[in-house]
């Protein structure tokens, strides 16, 4: 037996996801079953994580961006939140998605 997927509004920005399109600014429709939207709210967590580091690591002038690992791993949570929403989105998601090259 398939799990039913439910729909669900995704705001990038603030790792948001919701199932009221009206709660809240959002970016992509998705739908998922609560073990995929389990796994999405992880990688968002993680993300966030890493962003603490990287406020911290913000402070230590000597460091630069291009040679810090707090910030590959952003940039491969982000990576990877991207191709879950691509993989669970509608076929506005997927478009924009897809125009925004790189995934």
């Amino acid at each position: 037996m398939q799990e039913e997927k439910n729909v669900y509004y995704i705001a990038i920005e603030t790792g948001e996801i919701m199932r009221n399109p009206t709660v809240s600014p959002w970016n992509f429709k998705i739908y998922a079953t609560d073990e995929e939207i389990t796994s999405l709210r992880e990688l968002f967590d993680a993300n966030y994580s890493v962003e603490v580091a990287n406020f911290l690591r913000a402070h230590i002038p000597y460091r630069e961006y291009h040679k810090d690992t707090e910030n590959d791993q952003y940039d491969a949570h982000l990576r990877k939140v991207y191709q879950t929403i691509y993989e669970l989105g509608d076929e506005e998601a997927k478009q924009h998605i897809r125009e925004m090259g790189d995934f």
